[in-house]
């Protein structure tokens, strides 16, 4: 089943359970997927899907952190909640020695040699890593094995 599918009858389901929370998170999932295909022109396939949710929860994250520098818990918890509702339709974050092992292979197929070689290694690792890992510790693998 596609995942823009299992988020509708989710969403359905948290109505029919009185579960607001939920409800009103996969309700904004939707509102972006819907606002991306208008964009694109065109329907989503899951890659657009997946950087979608990825956009929304980075987004939460950001307000996650920036809330918590306010002292603002109650905002805090209700983007943790909301946040906690995209990871579930996401693909499966790999591990810290998965992505090590991806990137020190895209690292030897770019011939990167440097940190200044890092836009070589970068383009095709995110590529490679298709939405199972976050750009920014891809980044700073990628980082660290070069400088050492």
């Amino acid at each position: 089943m596609a995942t823009t599918e299992s988020i509708r009858e989710a969403m359905t389901a948290a109505w029919k359970a009185g579960d607001t929370v939920r409800r009103d998170a996969l309700r904004l999932m939707i509102a972006s997927m819907e606002n991306a295909r208008i964009e694109l022109g065109r329907l989503l396939e899951e890659a657009d899907v997946t950087r979608v949710l990825q956009k929304e929860a980075k987004q939460r994250r950001d307000s996650i952190t920036e809330y918590a520098k306010a002292k603002r818990q109650d905002l805090v918890d209700k983007e943790q909640a909301e946040l906690d509702v995209i990871v579930q339709f996401l693909p499966q974050q790999m591990s810290d020695e998965e992505l090590r092992a991806i990137v020190r292979s895209v690292i030897e197929e770019a011939g990167a040699t440097s940190v200044n070689d890092l836009g070589k290694v970068m383009r095709p690792l995110m590529a490679r890593l298709a939405g199972r890992a976050d750009g920014a510790a891809a980044n700073a693998v990628a980082r660290e094995i070069l400088q050492g």
